[in-house]
């Protein structure tokens, strides 16, 4: 039996005072304890873990200088503060036991832009992507091109300094810092910007006045000592930055270059003024292949002679696993394999600026490369041009998610951050990184490395295995190793990612005299060590730093799961934290339910996180969670005492419950994220194991025995539909089962419709003495439970094309899918249903006739949750999607003249993640049919199977809708929309008040319309 996972780590009574006197005081924003929230946010894209006291989301500056305001008071001396943004830090930078100050839920408004003067103000949580969205159409943008562009906010960005592609030309973070609001730790509000020499304050006036002052003088006063211990670096990061905080002269001061840099331990960044740069007017790319990586590495200082833009590199191992991922799709035309040559490294070049200009550098390198490859010279294989800005910013799309690739190494050990942005000069890099390969084979450890080479920085990820002691050891034995290979070559360990934990090694960086000036800067400002205290240094004479590079890492409570355990839960356990997940855009499929909620608890990496502690509490109970996941569920009688007492026991397993039940079971993350986390596969594990303890809704009764209520409904369709839709029921089914409505059985049925139709006639022994040779020019059509019995004229429509198109379709006979069940987590029912679905199919599968569903995620099922549920019991047979069949007889189908027809394919969440290239493939058949079939890519319609039907879910459900459905649905003729999808074509139909077509029905009216004869 499941039991109460109460005890949960509660919070110290200082910071539940604190808390309350907080609200108290009138603090707008939200503030959370719920343990999922605090587990959320306990790590980031590092090896760390450190549980918070509570989250606080403040709504603007007056809050935060609230927060810290009262957390002056003396009571409150022990409670301290991390700021928060997008949590995409390697280190650890944000971590905290303390109060989380999370600035990207509310904090998030782009404030002003000034085109004319070529600057922006914001809030520190802006996403990098979301500004650039809004400066685009004022030509501008902002530069630092960070990996992480999508989810990362300004304010991070600001606290790590970051940078990023093309840093050489465009700078860091900091080069485009104008002036800074930030809060100090006693609540009182700095705003900095240039100051003239002789108008500095003198000091007495406040906390910002007398920082100024001390900053300023001592700075002025190390000046040499500041020029000599600081490499000379594009990327160097110091955690404050006392070299460019006085100009050249020491004429002009500016305080913003300490806090930018400085991770959150000086003050909270609050608001930022920054300066933009006018897009460029041309750009193209040239992508180099080299035999080696070494040789990638080596040719770099020559491309950064050819006055390059950008000079980024990738290695094979990440080449390698982008291949197998979504993004390869959408690039492999551009990396194309030369023949005879194996590619074992990628320089991506880039040009930018005015067109004749650019064309004049890509011409020179280009002749150059020419001779190269001649010349068998520098390791040159072959390179391609790609100058359409689409393709660039694909191309990038692949090289940003190489951290999370690297994730998706198989095997237990996998690559993971703590010396992944060392940095020493450019022309040192390929005898650094040469040595660098030395250290780590010595150490037997696999790597993939990726960079941006112009500016020296390379991401190294050795691949350990932190449920080992001995590989936590061992992390720690090479980062010390590597910090001391970067320093020997004039570098150092944080070239662009921040320091996090890693301020241990700052003191043989900086020296004793530069470090005490650093510790003094930090005692100024947060004199008492409670802003994100233990980062890049301490407050003088405080003692050691709280944190290292041997603090908590996730590791320490993974290893605490069994490993029969972990292996049960695979999607669980390989999140790495990489936060994709968090893609800010309305447009990307990856995980609704965040983009609708703005709640971490409702991202793949926030429910991952939740399982792997739910799974730990498990084991700490003695409960074998692989057992009872096998038991039987308790009494009907015991799970009803469970259900009513819940208010009144604590249990942890009610916060899972929480975040699974907010999932659309999409599986956009299945496919978009880089390590393939699939959360409707463990979500459905956990709703089986949840129920054995508790009562389920009668609605997910009525869900998961929908492909058999089905059947028996459809012999009556018009009783069960009056049933259904009149006013008495529709209240009954609202008020007793939560669903605000159901959707109408098709009048007439489909059987209706095939009445005396030969299609109908399924018989296996008939259709097994069909000669071979004749069986390719047969199609049977899958059923599935919605498009067959709800929306039965698509299937009528796409038997009568298989006829148009001289094919025989023959209806095979219904049987369940499996997914309904699947999503309510009834495990033993789905996997009795696919293997009866399996056994089925695997025998018409023998007749060697193409087997094609009209629906992708009833279609997908078979393909991926058959796979996991019956392992080799599947078989081998094959259900295509109509495209897929199209596209393999588009050559046998009559073609069509030219009709100046145009159409728009809404892409459909699960099928876009799992076949990327379905978009193409519409283009390709409608193109063969003389028609425009372009394609829109949208985020969630907000359906998804019976979720947007969920009272509870309704209002989110019409918010993902709204969020990048309903304008592109308004803005396209309503006879030129294609949807594949049911669900989606069912929200168009409830939202945007028509039924939209199929793309199949699309391709039946350009037939009929040409009268062409098959």
């Amino acid at each position: 039996m499941l039991p109460l996972l109460s005890h949960q780590q509660a919070l110290e009574p200082v910071y539940l005072q604190y808390l309350a006197s907080l609200k108290d005081a009138g603090f707008a924003g939200d503030i959370d304890t719920r343990y999922s929230a605090r587990m959320a946010q306990a790590t980031d894209n590092s090896v760390y873990q450190f549980l918070p006291q509570a989250v606080i989301y403040p709504k603007n500056s007056a809050d935060v200088a609230l927060a810290l305001r009262v957390g002056a008071q003396p009571q409150f001396e022990k409670v301290v503060f991390s700021a928060r943004g997008g949590g995409t830090g390697t280190n650890g930078q944000s971590l905290t036991h303390g109060i989380v100050l999370d600035l990207s839920r509310h904090m998030n408004r782009i404030i002003e832009v000034n085109a004319a003067e070529g600057w922006v103000k914001v809030e520190a949580g802006v996403i990098k992507d979301q500004l650039n969205d809004a400066l685009r159409p004022h030509g501008l943008f902002f530069s630092p091109d960070l990996s992480t562009s999508n989810r990362a906010t300004l304010g991070g960005m600001i606290a790590t300094d970051a940078s990023g592609a093309g840093s050489l030309v465009y700078g860091k973070t900091s080069d485009h810092v104008l002036s800074l609001k930030s809060v100090l730790v006693d609540g009182s509000v700095m705003v900095t910007d240039d100051i003239d020499a002789a108008a500095l304050p003198d000091g007495s006036q406040s906390l910002a006045d007398r920082i100024t002052v001390e900053v300023a003088k001592c700075c002025a006063d190390k000046r040499q000592l500041i020029l000599q211990r600081f490499p000379e670096l594009n990327r160097f990061l110091t955690g404050y930055d006392l070299k460019h905080v006085w100009n050249d002269d020491l004429s002009k001061f500016n305080l913003s270059r300490i806090l930018t840099g400085a991770e959150g331990t000086l003050a909270v960044v609050t608001e930022a003024k920054l300066n933009v740069l006018p897009l460029p007017k041309n750009r193209l790319m040239v992508n180099i292949k080299y035999d080696s990586f070494e040789s990638a590495l080596r040719h770099a200082p020559d491309l950064v002679k050819a006055n390059a833009t950008v000079v980024e590199t990738v290695d094979s191992k990440v080449l390698n696993l982008a291949r197998k991922d979504i993004i390869w799709h959408s690039v492999a035309d551009y990396i194309q394999a030369v023949p005879g040559k194996e590619i074992d490294g990628l320089n991506m070049v880039e040009f930018a600026g005015d067109e004749t200009d650019v064309e004049q550098r890509c011409e020179a390198l280009c002749q150059r490369l020419e001779q190269q490859i001649a010349s068998s010279e520098k390791g040159v294989v072959g390179y391609q041009i790609a100058r359409d800005p689409g393709v660039i910013a694909k191309i990038y799309a692949m090289r940003k998610k190489a951290v999370g690739l690297l994730g998706a190494t198989k095997g237990r050990r996998k690559p993971i951050a703590f010396a992944e942005d060392t940095a020493v000069p450019p022309e040192s890099l390929a005898d650094y990184i040469m040595e660098f390969r030395a250290l780590l084979d010595s150490h037997k450890l696999q790597y993939g490395m990726f960079g941006h080479v112009d500016a020296g920085v390379l991401h190294v990820r050795p691949a350990l295995d932190m449920c080992d002691p001995e590989d936590e050891k061992l992390l720690k034995q090479v980062s010390d190793e590597v910090a001391a290979l970067t320093r020997k070559y004039g570098g150092l360990m944080w070239g662009e990612h921040g320091k996090g934990v890693r301020g241990e090694y700052g003191p043989a960086v900086f020296g004793a005299e530069l470090y005490a000036e650093l510790e003094q800067i930090k005692t100024l400002f947060d004199p008492q060590n409670r802003l994100n205290p233990g980062k890049l240094v301490a407050p003088k004479d405080s003692g050691p730093m709280v944190y290292n590079v041997d603090s908590t890492k996730r590791g320490k409570f993974d290893r605490q799961i069994p490993v029969n355990v972990r292996d049960a839960f695979p999607d669980v356990m390989d999140c790495n934290g990489n936060g994709l997940c968090f893609n800010y855009s309305r447009f990307s499929p990856m995980c609704p339910s965040f983009k609708v909620t703005g709640d971490r608890i409702h991202s793949p990496k926030g429910r991952a996180g939740l399982m792997r502690e739910w799974l730990r509490l498990l084991e700490a109970e003695g409960v074998d969670i692989n057992a009872l996941a096998r038991a039987k569920p308790v009494s009907i009688w015991q799970r009803l005492q469970n259900t009513l007492n819940k208010d009144k026991e604590y249990d942890y397993s009610h916060e899972v419950m929480e975040s699974m039940k907010g999932c659309l079971a999409c599986k956009a993350c299945s496919g978009q994220c880089p390590v393939r986390v699939d959360v409707p596969k463990f979500r459905a594990q956990f709703f089986n194991i949840y129920y054995g303890r508790y009562l389920r809704p009668a609605k997910d009764y009525l869900v998961g025995s929908i492909e058999d209520s089905v059947q028996l409904m459809v012999k009556a369709p018009k009783l069960a539909n009056f049933a259904a839709q009149n006013g008495l029921s529709k209240w009954v089914i609202k008020q007793a089962l939560g669903y605000v409505d159901a959707p109408a059985l098709s009048v007439p049925t489909l059987s209706q419709m095939l009445d005396g139709h030969h299609c109908r006639g399924y018989d296996l022994e008939a259709l097994q003495q069909i000669p071979a040779a004749e069986r390719s020019k047969y199609v049977l059509v899958v059923q599935d439970p919605f498009n067959s019995f709800y929306d039965a004229e698509l299937v009528f429509h796409f038997i009568r094309l298989v006829e148009l198109l001289g094919y025989k379709p023959v209806l095979l006979p219904f049987k369940p899918n499996g997914k309904p069940a699947h999503i309510k987590g009834f495990l033993d029912k789905f996997a009795r249903i696919a293997k009866s679905a399996s056994d089925f199919l695997n025998q018409v599968a023998a007749l060697g006739m193409p087997m094609v569903g009209v629906d992708p995620a009833l279609v997908l099922v078979y393909r991926d949750e058959y796979k996991v549920a019956l392992g080799a019991a599947r078989g081998n047979f094959e259900v295509q999607l109509p495209n897929e069949w199209l596209l393999q007889h588009l050559s046998q189908l009559p073609s069509l003249a030219p009709s100046g027809r145009k159409y728009t394919w809404f892409s459909h969440c699960t099928e876009s993640s799992a076949k990327p290239n379905t978009a193409k493939d519409w283009h390709n058949i409608f193109a063969h049919l003389g028609a425009e079939c372009h394609s829109v890519n949208l985020g969630c319609c907000g359906m998804a199977g019976t979720y947007g039907h969920e009272i509870d879910n309704l209002e989110r459900s019409k918010a993902l809708y709204e969020m990048s459905w309903q304008q592109a649905i308004e803005q396209t003729p309503q006879e030129q929309i294609l949807i594949s999808g049911y669900s989606c074509r069912s929200q168009v139909k409830r939202l945007g008040g028509f039924r939209a077509k199929h793309p199949l029905e699309a391709i039946l009216e350009l037939y009929a319309a040409a009268d062409t004869p098959a």
